[in-house]
């Protein structure tokens, strides 16, 4: 159908690799964060559609403060494990769908798009198809792998000729996102096709970059201190390995 990549056969893996480690438990609470201004408190339940919702642990945490949740995914396998996670919630249902396969976008109050668009042959087709789908007042939670902060690692890391090469392996690794996208290109972008942005930060502007990398583990609550208080603020935002911004139409 695409090229777009999903992680049958390796959802072990990619449920290890996100949520198993350092850099996938602070980019969870740090988007847990930036998204309860939105998510607590309201008058009544939200319906959320979350695309690419992977293994659930996201849709977990929202339908636990009590909101309808439609939890889509290109992966059987995947699934498979947020079945179990979210078995014991009445207000989640599971679909295994493509992004180009939702036709229902216009029933959502919000839509949850996590780390997706890296993967996707035409992201920015993706974001623009989300726009003209959503009704007006929606809003939508957009994540995405910073290709600045990934330029400035390698930098860091001494991968020139990686650099050089356009950042793009001989060999692709299944769990390196073939599609980073530039944080201030993405902004450009959503605010061209009409989107008014309520909120941006960075994910995870300080941990990728520690020269100590033991620390990320053995300091890790005042690594978390750390990027809360400067994930909203100027130069370090733009740092964020991953980028995330709520948008509303």
């Amino acid at each position: 159908m695409t090229k777009d990549r999903i992680f049958d056969g390796i959802a072990d893996k990619f449920a290890k690799n996100i949520y198993g480690t350092t850099k996938g438990r602070l980019r969870h609470s740090l988007l847990c964060d930036v998204l309860t201004p939105f998510v607590n408190q309201t008058e009544k339940p939200l319906n959320i559609l979350e695309i690419g919702g992977g293994t659930g642990v996201m849709s977990a945490h929202l339908a636990s403060l009590g909101h309808n949740i439609v939890l889509t995914d290109a992966s059987q396998d995947v699934l498979e494990q947020a079945n179990e996670l979210l078995a014991p919630f009445s207000n989640v249902v599971i679909r295994h769908q493509y992004l180009q396969e939702i036709k229902d976008i216009q029933n959502f109050d919000l839509v949850v798009c996590h780390a997706v668009l890296e993967w996707l042959e035409a992201p920015y087709e993706a974001i623009n198809t989300l726009y003209n789908s959503m009704q007006k007042g929606a809003r939508l939670s957009l994540s995405f792998f910073n290709q600045d902060a990934n330029l400035f690692a390698n930098a860091i890391y001494g991968n020139f000729d990686y650099i050089a090469k356009g950042m793009k392996a001989k060999k692709q690794v299944r769990l390196n996102p073939n599609q980073p996208l530039s944080a201030m290109k993405v902004v450009e972008y959503c605010e061209s096709i009409g989107f008014s942005i309520l909120d941006k930060s960075g994910v995870r502007c300080f941990h990728d970059y520690m020269r100590d990398i033991s620390h990320q583990s053995a300091k890790y609550e005042d690594l978390l201190a750390l990027e809360r208080q400067y994930h909203r603020q100027q130069p370090y935002l733009w740092l964020g390995k991953y980028f995330h911004l709520m948008l509303e139409k």
